[in-house]
């Protein structure tokens, strides 16, 4: 049965690879980590969710905060982790490549908006972790 257990594990992972490799869109701008396949997109309609800046974020954001942020995703700083700015400074921001819209090729020039949920931390860097994705423009 444990062999079984082992043989399965093998074979999603192995699906899992060649899956990952055959993508071709996501972030492909500056990294200093491993990138993260695409996924499909979702509801990029309009929404009550406020746009904020990441300075304002930082500075002002309680935790658990629902958000929107507007500008580029700047690099890749390994895994889910990137460093997204805006006009008012910089946020790490946290995305599944599942919030990667299909198709579609995001560099560092690409603007976006972002909506998420903010992380605030007592200690260490606070974050905002990305619940959608959508592209507004080159």
């Amino acid at each position: 049965m444990k062999r079984i257990l082992q043989i399965s594990a093998v074979t999603t992972l192995l699906a899992a690879s060649a899956f990952a490799v055959g993508q071709t869109s996501g972030y492909t701008g500056p990294s200093t980590g491993k990138a993260a396949p695409a996924a499909q997109a979702g509801y990029t309609g309009p929404s009550s969710v406020p746009l904020m800046k990441a300075k304002d974020l930082l500075d002002k954001g309680k935790d658990d905060q629902v958000a929107r942020l507007q500008g580029k995703i700047v690099s890749h700083k390994g895994g889910e982790d990137y460093e997204f700015a805006d006009a008012s400074g910089k946020i790490t921001v946290e995305i599944d490549a599942e919030h990667f819209p299909a198709g579609v090729t995001i560099d560092q020039n690409t603007v976006v908006e972002l909506t998420g949920e903010f992380d605030k931390e007592t200690f260490g860097d606070s974050t905002f972790e990305v619940k959608g994705l959508k592209v507004v423009g080159k």
